[in-house]
Order: structure tokens, then C-alpha cells, then sequence
């Protein structure tokens, strides 16, 4: 007799959870575990651009020959996000000294000779990563870096050793497109005065580097 009581609440039991384990199928079994769709990325989407190609413009101070407009090109490859190579050439035409121009008749150099040339090769460092928000939905990739390196400058009929230090600001307009403002200061020495003097002719300018 027990035995079969036993059999009937186990019956019992039984019946009242199998609508808890349909119930675990059904709705509440969507909530808990939804399907979800992943999303698929293509690694020929990202930018893999390397090199960089620059032109820019801008003014030079070279010491005793006044501020001149100057004109160049650029030429980058990034190593890593942070550091690239750049390779640098530019030219502008000085102004007569002031020592010239007092005297009225003394031409320390020719016309030809006034032409002040410069190519150089320098390594940079990106830092400072950022943004520049326009408007709410508007912004733009920025950057700020530091840059050194060595070179030669062909001025007054003679090829002088030069190296550079600067710094400048990148603003990246589109992923193959930036502005670049930048400040470099030009160090050798000569004897165009009959003494040895060193001088730093500085240089700010304004460029548009595309990037492939």
C-alpha cells in the first residue's frame, strides 16, 4: 500500500514541472540566451598607408639675409605609428645685408650665390595624440611631433654641414590627407665675414602631406 502511494506522489511531482521545463523552451528561453549576429571585418578595409608626400611653403630667417619666403617637398616613411623618416629639400633666395644696403655699392655675393638650398634627412616622433571636435558629429585626428637630423645647405658658392631641430602640429583632414604646421631651426657655421660664426636659420611652414 505505501508502495503505491509513493508511486502516485512521484507521479504528482512529476506533472507539476513539466510546464517549469516548456516554459524554459519557450519565451524565457529567448530572453536569456539570444542569437546574435557578429559582425565581419575585412583587413583590407584598414588603412595600411606607409609613406607620406609633402609640399609646403612658408618663411626663412637666414641670419644677416632677412626673411625670405621658402618653398620644398617631403618625403616620409613610418616605421612604427609613432616614429618615421623624412627627407627634406627647399630653397629660397636671400636679401642683400644691411651692410650692403648702407654702403650702396659693396655686393658681398652674386645673384646666383644668394640662392640658399637645403636637403636633409631627419627622424620624428608623433606624441600627443588627439582629437579636434568642430561640432558634435565633426571632428579630426591630430597629432603633435618632434623632429632632428642632418644635412647640407648650398649657400654663397659653398656646401655647408647642417643639422636641424623643429617641432610641429598635424591635423588629419581625411585617412590619406593632413595639414602639417611646422617650426625648423637650420644650424651650420661659415666664414662669409672673414670669421668663423655659427648661425641657426629658423623656419616656419605650412603644408599638405597625401598619404599611399
Amino acid at each position: 500500500m505505501a508502495t503505491g502511494f509513493q508511486r502516485l506522489l512521484l507521479a504528482l511531482a512529476l506533472a507539476s514541472t513539466a510546464p517549469l521545463a516548456l516554459a524554459q523552451d519557450g519565451p524565457l528561453g529567448d530572453i536569456v540566451g539570444p542569437d546574435e549576429e557578429r559582425r565581419r571585418i575585412s583587413e583590407r578595409d584598414l588603412d595600411t598607408e606607409n609613406f607620406e608626400f609633402g609640399v609646403f611653403y612658408g618663411l626663412m630667417s637666414v641670419e644677416d639675409f632677412g626673411s625670405n619666403p621658402v618653398a620644398g617637398i617631403s618625403l616620409s616613411y613610418h616605421v612604427t605609428e609613432a616614429i618615421f623618416l623624412q627627407a627634406n629639400a627647399a630653397q629660397t633666395e636671400t636679401r642683400e645685408t644691411s651692410y650692403e644696403l648702407l654702403s650702396g655699392a659693396v655686393e658681398l655675393l652674386t645673384e646666383d650665390q644668394r640662392d640658399y638650398t637645403y636637403y636633409n634627412l631627419s627622424l620624428g616622433y608623433n606624441f600627443l595624440p588627439g582629437q579636434i571636435y568642430l561640432t558634435e558629429n565633426w571632428s579630426f585626428n591630430t597629432a603633435a611631433y618632434v623632429i632632428g637630423g642632418a644635412g647640407n645647405t648650398e649657400f654663397a658658392g659653398q656646401d655647408y654641414f647642417t643639422y636641424n631641430l623643429g617641432a610641429g602640429f598635424k591635423l588629419y583632414t581625411t585617412d590619406w590627407l593632413a595639414l602639417d604646421l611646422g617650426m625648423r631651426g637650420h644650424v651650420f657655421t661659415h666664414e662669409l665675414f672673414g670669421r668663423e660664426v655659427e648661425v641657426n636659420n629658423l623656419e616656419a611652414r605650412l603644408g599638405v602631406s597625401l598619404f599611399f
